[in-house]
């Protein structure tokens, strides 16, 4: 009982900032059928709008939610399935208005007890009625059980969209799954590290911030270079350019174009991330062929 009024008492900040009604009400699910709707009327017009113009924020912590959306649209919705990993409760997430909204299903995992229980609680309380409720699981993940991982939750082969934002060895997670195909990856990458083709090196029990909160994760170049291995193009970014949407290569060749890391890059904000760099640059790197 004392767990359940400690997840209530979270939850009564979560409702207040999130107002959930308002973002998951059936005025904004219609709406956002329209823009389906739209983005395939102009797909078949051959009139498709700059990707970068079409986020925004519902759920997600920047514009990811408007730019997935349009991935989903021009793709047909043909998996509605998620896996997100370092999701804290699943409500402040990439997946969340897929879910509430249309109708995805999946996988949250994050090492934080609590979130976990908040969030499992969060959407026990808010539940999308048309489908079941997403799975949470609270664990480290690493590079020798991510698989299993996801296959203990039953997900095995083509997914829709698989988000990783773990703070630390995001390159190395995503570089050791095979069990699984997502149509869309959204992935974090390390601004600070600038145009630098370098990889921080697995640390299998590594925590944020560890030695140093510039010292993890991967460069802009090398994520990039990774998804190429993987068979995915960069297509898109948030405007701070830290969180990259790769595409699958069998997926609108045509219709949408692999973007420069460069273009992404642009955001004055980066300037003053590249600039604390300089405080582990002669750290150890990795770099991958």
């Amino acid at each position: 009982m004392k767990l359940r009024s400690e997840i209530k008492h979270q939850l009564k900040k979560y409702l207040k900032f999130y107002k959930i009604k308002n973002r998951c009400s059936d005025e904004i699910k219609t709406n956002q059928q329209e823009l389906v709707k739209q983005y395939q009327k102009q797909l078949r017009d051959n009139n498709l709008p700059d990707i970068q113009k079409t986020g925004f924020k519902l759920f997600s912590q920047f514009e990811e939610d408007g730019i997935l959306l349009y991935l989903f649209s021009l793709i047909g919705f043909t998996n509605k399935t998620f896996i997100e990993f370092g999701s804290d409760d699943g409500i402040n997430s990439n997946s969340a208005n897929l879910y509430y909204n249309h109708d995805f299903t999946g996988l949250f995992m994050d090492g934080n007890k609590k979130a976990i229980e908040r969030g499992r609680y969060f959407f026990r309380k808010h539940p999308n009625s048309i489908n079941i409720q997403p799975i949470f699981k609270e664990t480290m993940i690493k590079v020798d059980n991510i698989n299993s991982l996801i296959k203990d939750a039953g997900l095995e082969g083509e997914i829709g969209l698989l988000s990783i934002d773990i703070d630390g060895n995001d390159y190395w997670i995503w570089k050791a799954i095979d069990i699984v195909s997502p149509q869309v990856v959204i992935i974090e990458t390390h601004n600070e590290f600038g145009l630098n083709d370098i990889i921080v090196p697995y640390d299998p029990d590594y925590f944020y911030p560890g030695k140093h909160p510039t010292y993890h994760g991967a460069s802009p170049v090398a994520m990039n270079k990774l998804a190429k291995k993987r068979g995915y193009r960069l297509v898109a970014a948030n405007e701070l350019g830290f969180n990259f949407i790769f595409l699958r290569n069998d997926l609108l060749q045509d219709e949408i174009k692999e973007v420069s890391v460069e273009s992404l890059l642009q955001h004055p904000s980066n300037i003053e991330c590249q600039a604390r760099f300089k405080e582990v640059e002669n750290w150890e790197y990795v770099t991958e062929d």
